[in-house]
């Protein structure tokens, strides 16, 4: 595995609007708490080499606030997976998840998960598992074709512009936005808002979630508490107002940023969504 980018991301906000096409998952989500793992490389992404974990037995009641869980398969959490380097053989590392676009075949992630900054260039051969599950993809395997991030982040790994928009290859035919929908990408969406984060540890095969409300760490930095965030959940979706009509919430944040997600499991940081994220939206979409 090579090593990841080394620190930073700037603000991100904006809204994308677009029907989303689902595939048939259940609606509810059965809750159970998820163990660690860890990965050395960068803040949050994983380190290879750790056999993921099993998971716990299911709980019998809900998750308290700010506690993980291990959320049902639903159209919802389908859009969110894990991303390998070249095939799933290896171990995951990172997180991302579907946001919409123009083309239809647009992720969002954390710049450190995609940028290798010893190399000074993207990584070329990611591959996106949405929705995998012990070995199981239902969507099956999506090529990134082109990784997009900040300029100032490739330079200076800038923890404010933390962010990066993956295009990927069409499979079989298809767009992962048709097969999956997406969420849209919000933009100056305020400080304080009840998100819901889904991620990938990179010692279990399986995604943990967690509800709770934001705070302000800084004037670029979002801050959350939710326990066992740890190695691999780099890039995580925090989803706010999803709503099960239209299948669709808004992204506000990907985990990353101050320390590259955060030093502890169970506090993990957000580049805050400005006019430099849309801008960057707007540069990935002229990639579609």
């Amino acid at each position: 595995m090579r090593p990841l980018a080394r620190k930073s991301i700037l603000p991100l906000t904006l809204v994308v609007l677009g029907a989303a096409a689902m595939v048939g998952y259940a609606t509810e989500e059965a809750e159970t708490h998820s163990g660690g793992g860890d990965r050395s490389s960068f803040g949050k992404s994983g380190e290879a080499g750790h056999d993921p974990g099993d998971q716990d037995p299911a709980a019998t009641a809900p998750a308290g606030v700010g506690d993980a869980y291990t959320p049902r398969r639903n159209e919802q959490n389908a859009r969110v997976g894990a991303i390998f380097e070249k095939d799933d053989s290896g171990e995951h590392f990172c997180t991302a998840s579907v946001v919409q676009s123009p083309g239809r075949n647009m992720l969002i992630t954390a710049a450190h998960c995609a940028f290798d900054s010893d190399a000074g260039a993207p990584v070329d051969d990611l591959v996106f598992a949405p929705d995998y599950r012990d070995g199981d993809e239902p969507a099956g395997l999506w090529k990134v074709k082109k990784v997009v991030v900040d300029d100032r982040w490739a330079k200076s790994n800038d923890e404010d512009l933390d962010v990066a928009f993956l295009v990927l290859a069409k499979k079989d035919g298809e767009q992962i936005q048709d097969v999956l929908g997406g969420n849209t990408l919000g933009i100056d969406r305020g400080f304080t808002n009840e998100v819901k984060i889904t991620g990938y540890p990179t010692s279990s095969d399986t995604p943990i979630s967690c509800q709770n409300r934001t705070t302000k760490h800084s004037s670029t930095q979002l801050r959350i508490r939710c326990k066992d965030f740890e190695g691999g959940t780099s890039g995580s979706p925090w989803l706010a107002d999803y709503d099960p009509k239209s299948h669709t919430g808004t992204v506000i944040g990907v985990l990353g940023g101050h320390e590259g997600g955060g030093s502890e499991d169970d506090v993990s940081y957000a580049a805050y969504f400005d006019d430099d994220i849309a801008k960057l939206y707007r540069q990935a979409q002229e990639e579609d």
